[in-house]
């Protein structure tokens, strides 16, 4: 299986995995820097709870990436955004690259 070239992930991102609510609200892991692709376009998505919600960004980035929904995503601007749903996109034996996709508030 292929991973996405790192030439087509042409941004940095930043992200604070989401490990939980605390006592005093959500809790965050250390901020990771990713290289990815961004884009930021408004489409609807549905939150893992079955909500729809805006979407403002979506990102692609190398397999394995770790950012649960609820994580803080700092875009190559500077916004800082909160990742909805993650999923990881693989597909054996055909020549697709395999990749991680973010979609963001």
């Amino acid at each position: 299986m292929t991973r996405v070239p790192p030439s087509l992930l042409r941004h940095r991102i930043g992200v604070e995995p989401y490990l939980g609510d605390g006592a005093y609200g959500p809790t965050y892991g250390p901020l990771v820097e990713h290289p990815a692709l961004v884009g930021e376009a408004v489409r609807l998505a549905r939150a893992p709870d079955g909500r729809e919600v805006t979407s403002t960004a979506q990102i692609i980035a190398a397999p394995g990436m770790a950012c649960p929904p609820g994580s803080r995503v700092t875009l190559p601007g500077g916004r800082i955004t909160t990742a909805i749903s993650t999923a990881s996109h693989t597909a054996p034996g055909l020549p697709v690259p395999a990749s991680t996709e973010v979609v963001c508030e």
